[in-house]
């Protein structure tokens, strides 16, 4: 009996000292993790996740490499996303409005006027620092998801191909493209627009076509995705704010040992501050090529700014009982 002890210790002694040779040899090993999403080739998004990229492959000394498909190369962000979700996809990058399908949660972010520029640093404090972030992971962790990067998107403001946006009342009867974000086609339609769900990919071309007259965004992705070419009005309506969240398979991350995660998390981080900053510079630059290429800005009085919150109020007040009460506590926090 003692002979078989012995016998058994030293063979888990050894089956020990095996497992530990594999999880060496798997950190050992080079990846390579491939992100897909939909932004323009030189947008905030994609210089961001670019940066993110570089310091990885820096940071690990090429042993963690990363592969990107942007420009929607493999789909719009609920493609890329479901992907992910389902593990054969690595990352996924979506618009927050485009992740209300996944969770209702997300539309906390992108409710009319919940967010303000004034703000943003208290913002962007409480998504990296503070409970609104860990509430918003354990939101991608209910999906099957793990929050990597909550990248700046911007501000939305509206534009047309066609008719002046000189006041409010402009905006009634045009035919707008949104995402399917219920609360996009909720804003839509309490300012009398006609909302048409069209994907990212298909815009620029529903636009020149007229099947839509026009859309809302940032004029830095608009300017990216050469919608300055077809588009001729706007106005700084700045309707709500969004963030492009990078997303992993969750069971993708559970795999990757502790030092992986330590180096993407850094990585993450800094090309995360990194982004915000370029994102700032690079909206200020498309304002300019708006003005360049003849669009006409319409700069919005603080009156017709409240008139455009109080017609999207009933928004609000109509989606704040589907998104979780916590969240949405979290965030009014960051605009005091």
């Amino acid at each position: 009996m003692r002979k078989l002890f012995v016998a058994a210790a030293f063979v888990a002694a050894f089956g020990m000292g095996l497992a530990g040779f594999a999880t060496n040899a798997r950190a050992d090993k080079p990846i390579t993790l491939r992100i897909g999403h939909p932004m323009a080739p030189g947008n905030n998004v994609t210089v961001g996740y670019e940066k993110f990229k570089d310091l990885v492959e820096k940071k690990s000394d090429g042993k963690i490499k990363i592969q990107i498909f942007g420009n929607a190369q493999i789909g719009s962000d609920r493609v890329t996303t479901e992907a992910a979700q389902a593990g054969t996809l690595d990352m996924s990058s979506s618009s927050t409005p485009n992740l209300a399908s996944f969770s209702p949660a997300y539309m906390a972010i992108d409710l009319p006027y919940v967010t303000d520029p004034k703000n943003q640093e208290k913002l962007y404090k409480a998504l990296d620092e503070g409970e609104l972030g860990k509430a918003l992971r354990q939101v991608a962790n209910d999906i099957g998801l793990e929050t990597i990067m909550f990248s700046e998107y911007g501000y939305r403001n509206f534009t047309s191909a066609k008719q002046p946006l000189k006041e409010i009342k402009d905006l009634q009867n045009m035919k707008i493209r949104t995402t399917d974000s219920p609360v996009e086609v909720a804003v839509a339609t309490e300012l009398g627009m006609n909302p048409a769900p069209v994907a990212w990919g298909e815009t620029y071309t529903a636009l020149q076509q007229g099947t839509v007259d026009g859309e809302g965004n940032t004029f830095s992705l608009l300017n990216d995705a050469k919608h300055s070419e077809v588009l001729k009005h706007a106005m700084d309506s700045q309707h709500n704010y969004s963030m492009h969240i990078l997303l992993m398979n969750k069971k993708k991350w559970d795999s990757l040992t502790p030092e992986q995660q330590k180096i993407i998390r850094e990585a993450a981080q800094e090309a995360t501050e990194w982004q915000r900053k370029e994102s700032v510079a690079l909206e200020e630059k498309a304002w300019q090529a708006f003005r360049d290429k003849g669009i006409d800005i319409t700069i919005l009085t603080p009156e017709q700014r409240e008139e455009l919150k109080a017609k999207t109020m009933p928004v609000r007040e109509k989606f704040a009982k589907e998104i979780p009460q916590h969240i949405q506590k979290l965030i009014e926090e960051t605009q005091k």
